[in-house]
């Protein structure tokens, strides 16, 4: 069964919001301490920034992947799977980070579910592409 677009629209929808959520996050601290560029080694608004800006090095290739399997009429199962698990781990990431500048399992998790999410959408994209 062939994948109409939704899919993949779902998820999109829902990292950019997800970015955007975290970009507010940013503001908000940027506001709260008055620092208008850089972060003036101040904690909290290091961890937003570093919250959004990982954010913004995994979101978008994953999303072009998942809009990719799509275009390719992968199944819309297929593109929800990868986009939960890639939603998650971000989540996850996000939440992690934001909380605590060190190392947690929130952290953690979140990287391997974007890895696995990763790995899903290559291993998709290659099957399509020879298949």
């Amino acid at each position: 069964m062939e994948s109409t677009g939704h899919a993949a629209a779902l998820w999109v929808g829902l990292h950019l919001l997800l970015l955007l959520v975290l970009s507010t996050l940013v503001v908000r601290q940027r506001q709260k301490h008055k620092v208008a560029l850089g972060d003036d080694g101040i904690p909290e608004l290091v961890q937003a920034i570093r919250a959004h800006t990982n954010a913004v090095e995994y979101i978008p290739a994953a999303l072009i992947g998942l809009v990719v399997l799509e275009v390719t009429g992968a199944p819309g199962a297929l593109v929800h799977i990868a986009g939960l698990v890639l939603f998650a781990g971000r989540l996850s990431h996000a939440v992690g980070l934001s909380n605590s500048g060190g190392t947690s399992i929130l952290r953690t998790l979140g990287m391997v579910l974007t890895w696995l999410a990763y790995i899903f959408i290559i291993a998709s994209c290659l099957f399509f592409a020879i298949g």
